[in-house]
């Protein structure tokens, strides 16, 4: 599968989300597919193994509940509503079925400590197999980009890089931000945090490059200046 996308459309940070749409909800991704946009999103495990699309370890910020997604059972997170509009998390089977392939996707596999990369992997492709839309797969683990490139090669796969301090302690905080392991995964994109561009190990990289999180048009115009794309919120490209 082509990553030509990730290159030439402009991909909406957890959707086209705003005041009255909440990220990682189905009406902003909605929103995104009605502007052509394609849409980076989170994927993870709930506690009974659910994959579900939301981007925090706990629900506190989104919910208002303090619990670790984690820990959660399926049944416990479909009632919550994220922030003060009606909207629920969505279970990563309901936003494929939702966006129906029209417009590509860039899906971020969070890092769960104690989920080994085979399984999330093998969880993901069950509903992707048959999906007909376009989409890649990204994330700050190594490890879990290398699972889902081996099972799955004609899908570009891509790591999450950033030399924000506190990002990640030790060893991974230096994979993190080094790309460490790169030679080893051989990424098909990089997708580094706009505030640390530029970076020479980004400017040597032959294959796509992505900024993220872009919130402007200066941002953009910046960040376009050493990568190929953005990856945007609260505004429109």
């Amino acid at each position: 599968m082509s990553a030509e996308f990730l290159k030439n459309i402009p991909i909406a940070h957890r959707g086209l989300h705003d005041e009255t749409r909440p990220e990682n909800s189905l009406p902003a991704f909605l929103a995104a597919i009605g502007h052509g946009y394609a849409i980076e999103t989170d994927v993870r495990f709930t506690k009974d193994r659910q994959l579900v699309v939301f981007h925090d370890d706990t629900l506190l910020r989104m919910t208002g509940d303090p619990r670790p997604v984690s820990e959660c059972d399926l049944a416990e997170l479909l009632p919550l509503q994220l922030g003060e509009k009606p909207a629920h998390i969505p279970l990563f089977s309901d936003f494929l079925q939702t966006v129906g392939g029209r417009v590509p996707l860039l899906i971020e596999i969070k890092n769960m400590p104690q989920v080994k990369a085979e399984e999330i992997a093998a969880a993901m492709y069950a509903f992707l197999k048959d999906y007909g839309g376009e989409y890649a797969v990204q994330s700050f683990n190594p490890l879990y980009v290398k699972a889902y490139k081996k099972l799955c090669p004609n899908i570009p796969c891509g790591v999450l890089g950033t030399a924000e301090k506190g990002a990640a302690k030790g060893l991974q905080g230096h994979i993190i931000k080094h790309m460490s392991l790169n030679f080893w995964v051989r990424p098909d994109f990089i997708s580094y945090r706009k505030e640390d561009l530029p970076r020479g190990k980004i400017g040597r990289f032959r294959g796509a490059k992505l900024a993220w999180v872009v919130r402007s048009e200066d941002e953009a115009l910046f960040a376009r200046r050493y990568v190929d794309n953005i990856i945007f919120e609260g505004f429109l490209p």
